[in-house]
């Protein structure tokens, strides 16, 4: 069976190579591999998000969801030196990517690793994701459950989906799962992807 970049031990050739991306506002060197999601460079739906994000908190703990090869989480740790940001994978290539990549930035402030090393008692200031979206919606939802109310009171995630993989039902799932404390909303919609807005208010 061929790999998925969901796969936790990509059986696919490992060979890595160099790609130059814009990546914090800045040019920037950095790994990617097959194996992995958007093992060629950086896909539609993230440059969508990092185009209309605003800037990350200045301090804190930040989330990406589903990091790859550490796209959101070193964009974010670019723009924000003194955030704290834990990219999350069930993908041993893309943990290894990013932790790589990291060093090549030059990077001290990210850590890669699979969703049971994040300390459970850590609460989120953000929360950024390409949300793995073809794992099926049991998958997706429970990811949703597990981690949004993980956001501290004033903090916000941000979702991009193609509005083909259905992002306007996935955010109506949203809106009727995170009621009580939560306002959920559209913030941007672009070449077909919508970034939605998932704010914790108490």
């Amino acid at each position: 069976m061929s790999d998925h970049y969901f796969s936790a031990s990509p059986s696919s050739p490992s060979e890595s190579k160099r790609l130059s991306v814009t990546l914090g506002g800045q040019a920037a060197e950095v790994l990617v591999a097959g194996g992995v999601f958007s093992g060629s460079g950086v896909d539609r739906g993230t440059a969508v998000l990092l185009k209309h994000l605003p800037d990350p908190p200045a301090t804190g703990d930040l989330l990406d969801i589903g990091c790859g090869w550490g796209t959101i989480s070193l964009d974010a740790a670019l723009r924000s030196r003194d955030l704290r940001v834990w990219g999350v994978d069930v993908n041993e290539r893309a943990l290894s990517l990013t932790r790589q990549n990291a060093d090549l930035l030059g990077l001290n402030n990210v850590t890669a690793c699979f969703a049971d090393q994040v300390p459970t008692d850590l609460s989120f200031a953000e929360i950024r994701s390409n949300p793995p979206i073809r794992v099926g919606k049991k998958v997706l939802h429970e990811l949703m459950l597990t981690w949004l109310p993980r956001l501290s009171v004033g903090g916000s995630a941000f979702l991009v989906v193609a509005k083909k993989l259905g992002a306007e039902s996935f955010e109506r799932w949203l809106a009727e799962s995170f009621t009580d404390g939560f306002q959920v909303s559209r913030f941007a919609r672009d070449k077909g992807f919508h970034v939605i807005r998932v704010l914790r208010t108490a």
